[in-house]
């Protein structure tokens, strides 16, 4: 889960510049993503949890653990949950902003698992056989439980540092 857990890390540090959404509103008169998500943050997001993949999958080949496959199964697995973690976070900033929630409002377990889902849905559909044979319904349970205790822990510690306003 690290490609996945990583890019909205990447986005708060290396983030910034123009919205994915160019600053348009929607006809119910909110932003369609808002100032916070935004292209470099995307990117970087994106780059730096395949970058992680990339790293933890080296490491797993010499210790013998399971990887992410070769090639372009690699890319496919590291770039599902990379790119999907960030979709999932977009879709939850979507959903915000028709709710009317401001940019920072605690949304909860949906902030938490909303990348999980995202990363999930994505390399479900690039990488099927690969999905399958590692989320196992332990796996996925598991998943399930500590995510959002890392997810408040990473926070916490983003807040503290200054890369993010709010603990959550």
């Amino acid at each position: 889960m690290l490609p996945a857990y990583v890019p909205n890390n990447f986005a708060a540090l290396f983030g910034g510049g123009t919205p994915l959404d160019l600053g348009m509103s929607l006809p119910d008169g909110h932003r369609v993503f808002g100032n916070g998500k935004t292209i470099r943050g995307t990117i970087a997001g994106v780059a730096g949890g395949i970058m992680a993949g990339v790293l933890q999958n080296s490491i797993a080949g010499v210790l013998g653990l399971p990887g992410f496959g070769d090639g372009m199964e690699m890319f496919l697995v590291l770039f599902g949950l990379s790119a999907g973690s960030m979709l999932g976070d977009l879709a939850a900033s979507f959903i915000k902003r028709r709710l009317g929630m401001e940019r920072g409002a605690s949304f909860f377990l949906v902030d938490q698992l909303d990348f999980v889902m995202g990363a999930w849905a994505l390399t479900f559909l690039l990488a099927p056989e690969w999905f399958n044979a590692q989320f196992t319904s332990p796996v996925i349970i598991l998943v399930l439980l500590i995510t959002p205790i890392l997810h408040r822990l990473a926070n916490v510690i983003g807040y503290m540092i200054g890369a993010k306003k709010e603990p959550w």
